[in-house]
């Protein structure tokens, strides 16, 4: 069940973004009067179609369809959609258009400025979308982050490598003062960091940063979890423990004589320790207290903790339009910086290209409108930007083709454009079994 709703956030997802995409490109090629043959959500390879509106079951409901301009329909191969414009070299390879002579409607016959707009036409949907939805979700649900000021690493076993210890708090990445927690080992992988000063226990600390590792850093979660103390904020109804005689702001500093500073020591004992019972030293103001307390079979004690500094605003329309903007703006920057590390072979962050699959993973296993509309913003914005490469195939690189008409005046012969379409798309195609291969890898480990 749980893998079935995250396909199916997965298709919607991307349904919804390849749609907004697509019709960025028919709308300017409209507004234009160039003919747009077909307007497709995933591709129909070999001429197979889910649906579509030239198709004999529509046009029996619909007669009319028939004289349409444009066919509408749905493909079977779920990598992505297009909008076929007519005159234009794209990935359809439609060589008989091409060699006819130019007609009034085809793309090639436009301006270059026109033609730029089309090719620019998803991309802006795509950043303009992304900030409709942070809109809505900072007018909805307002801001909320885990403050890194106060707060303490709890590392794995690449940070223990890199230097890193449990209890840690972060004071600085070279110059730079982290705000946000969660951010934390983005930041350091996106700022080429070299040294981070750490607080430990009553020391400063300079971690110095092992670039070599940086890959490793993209590729291994949970870097930098938030140590939690181990202070209770209220017993659970219902819990067994719930006479136990635990209050508000009791700190559990061991079990059973095994020292739990953090939330994350408690688990890995309890989890030796299911069903059983467990005594607990507690800190309570001055007072240090054993407590007698009942581990259930899934080892837990029935208990929630308090989460040290989190910031929450809350944003009015008014105020929430700016804040969706420079929400945009700062996922796009953070976005270019990830890029430039995958295009760095060094890093070795080409490792953490991903598929669908990886997007799979990243949506939640219950649906949940504030993590739906968070991802789909960041891959609108993704998509956007991926585009936006000079690549043949891309958006960008029929974007990098006309600025060069515009500029040198002469515009590129169509044996050109073929050869670098055919090559774009096994660049693309490469880039494909690159991130499928790492999916699986990663599901193989």
């Amino acid at each position: 069940m749980v893998v079935l709703m995250k396909i199916l956030q997965v298709i919607l997802a991307l349904s919804v973004l390849i749609i907004i995409h697509e019709f960025g490109h028919f709308m300017y090629a409209k507004l234009f009067r160039i003919r747009v043959d077909k307007f497709f959500l995933f591709f129909d390879l070999k001429g197979i179609k889910l649906f579509s509106t030239k198709g004999k079951f529509f046009t029996k409901i619909c007669p009319k369809a028939k004289d349409w301009e444009t066919e509408y329909g749905i493909g079977w191969l779920p990598l992505g959609g297009y909008c076929k414009i007519n005159g234009m070299i794209d990935e359809s390879m439609d060589m008989e258009t091409i060699k006819q002579d130019p007609k009034p409607w085809e793309f090639r016959t436009k301006p270059a400025w026109q033609r730029l707009l089309v090719m620019l036409g998803g991309v802006l949907n795509n950043f303009i979308f992304a900030i409709i939805v942070y809109i809505a979700i900072m007018a909805i649900w307002g801001s909320s982050y885990v403050r890194n000021e106060g707060n303490a690493i709890y590392t794995n076993e690449l940070g223990h490598e890199m230097g890193f210890r449990n209890g840690d708090q972060i004071l600085k990445m070279d110059d730079y003062v982290p705000e946000n927690f969660g951010m934390l080992q983005a930041d350091l992988a996106r700022r080429n960091v070299k040294e981070v000063t750490v607080l430990r226990g009553s020391d400063t600390v300079h971690i110095y940063i092992d670039k070599s590792m940086i890959g490793e850093v993209l590729n291994t979660p949970g870097l930098f979890d938030l140590a939690v103390p181990f202070i209770v904020d209220s017993v659970m109804t219902g819990s067994e423990n719930a006479s136990a005689g635990l209050l508000k702001d009791d700190r559990i500093i061991a079990l059973d004589s095994v020292s739990t500073p953090f939330v994350q020591d408690s688990r890995k004992y309890m989890e030796t320790i299911k069903g059983e019972e467990t005594v607990a030293t507690v800190l309570r103001g001055s007072d240090t207290l054993e407590i007698p307390l009942q581990v259930d079979t899934s080892g837990r004690i029935g208990v929630y903790m308090q989460i040290p500094g989190i910031s929450s605003k809350e944003y009015s329309v008014a105020e929430a339009i700016p804040a969706g903007f420079k929400l945009t703006f700062s996922t796009i920057g953070g976005y270019l910086k990830d890029l430039r590390l995958v295009a760095t072979p060094s890093t070795e962050a080409y490792k953490s290209v991903g598929s669908f699959i990886a997007i799979g993973q990243a949506f939640p296993s219950k649906w949940d409108w504030f993590s739906f509309l968070n991802i789909l913003a960041l891959l609108s914005i993704m998509l956007a930007v991926m585009n936006l490469l000079p690549i043949p195939g891309l958006d960008g690189g029929h974007v990098a083709f006309t600025l060069y008409e515009m500029i040198a005046r002469r515009k590129p012969s169509d044996n050109f454009l073929i050869i670098a379409q055919i090559i774009g798309m096994a660049l693309l195609v490469m880039l494909m079994i690159l991130a499928f291969g790492n999916d699986i890898g990663r599901l193989m480990r």
